[in-house]
């Protein structure tokens, strides 16, 4: 049985790993999620358009974790923040709209673990009163659910900070070693802002060849999110998509143009 990581491989993927806080209301709650980040092993914190900006409050109840606060990127998007991810998975407490597939925090922690290995990868958690927002979920691959009694299902968002953040932990310390092997960059998993273009190409080629013939665009969209955001593209799989589409982009200009030439 292969042994388990040491403190040191741990640590290195570790800092593979982003605590994403979106929409943050309360600098406090910022503080304490930043506590409760570090004493997982994880030193990642990143802000997404915080409502207010870091206080004495914030840094009274980081307890010790002022370093996280005090380097953690503040992004105006969730996008932005996670572009060069490799695995972004959304934390939400209820049933959405959006279609994902839902995770419960060991598998999640497992599937960030493996990701990490080849990447960035992005832990994301919304604001205290909504969580996270359709359109943000949509850019998540996946969605993490903490399976709370469902009488009395809120939790606040350092707990469930806390409790991502030890699961975390417990793969990291379960994993065995990676692979010796490095995998050529074509092999990686696509990143979030590649994944993203290839989203924004097909929707731009659908329109092209008129698929949706008149219908509303969403439906179709979101199915083929989630399709293809289940299949772990690499980085070589969507070169090849973008290709696809670049061809079908061309022939549909020649098309018009043929059509717009005929007597």
């Amino acid at each position: 049985m292969p042994a388990p990581l040491n403190e040191s491989n741990a640590a290195g993927l570790a800092g593979q790993i982003r605590i994403v806080l979106v929409g943050t209301q309360h600098p406090g709650n910022i503080g304490a999620a930043a506590r409760a980040t570090k004493t997982m092993g994880l030193s990642r914190l990143v802000l997404v358009a915080p409502e207010k900006p870091l206080d004495d409050d914030a840094y009274r109840r980081s307890a010790g974790a002022e370093d996280l606060l005090e380097a953690a990127p503040v992004h105006a998007t969730l996008a932005e923040a996670v572009a060069d991810c490799r695995l972004v998975l959304g934390c939400t407490a209820r049933s959405r709209r959006v279609q994902l597939e839902q995770l419960d925090p060991d598998a999640g922690a497992a599937r960030l673990l493996r990701f990490a290995a080849e990447g960035p990868v992005a832990l994301v958690f919304g604001r205290e009163r909504t969580g996270l927002t359709n359109e943000e979920l949509q850019l998540c691959h996946a969605s993490v659910h903490i399976p709370s009694d469902p009488a009395f299902s809120s939790l606040n968002l350092a707990a469930a900070v806390q409790v991502l953040a030890y699961e975390v932990r417990r793969a990291l310390l379960a994993a065995a070693p990676a692979d010796a092997v490095v995998p050529r960059s074509d092999d990686l998993p696509a990143t979030h802002e590649q994944v993203e273009g290839f989203f924004s190409q097909l929707a731009e080629t659908l329109d092209a060849i008129d698929f949706h013939k008149g219908r509303t665009p969403d439906s179709a969209m979101r199915k083929l999110r989630r399709l293809f955001l289940r299949t772990d593209l690499t980085v070589n799989e969507v070169r090849l998509l973008r290709g696809v589409l670049a061809d079908a982009q061309r022939m549909a200009r020649l098309a018009d143009e043929s059509g717009r030439l005929s007597p």
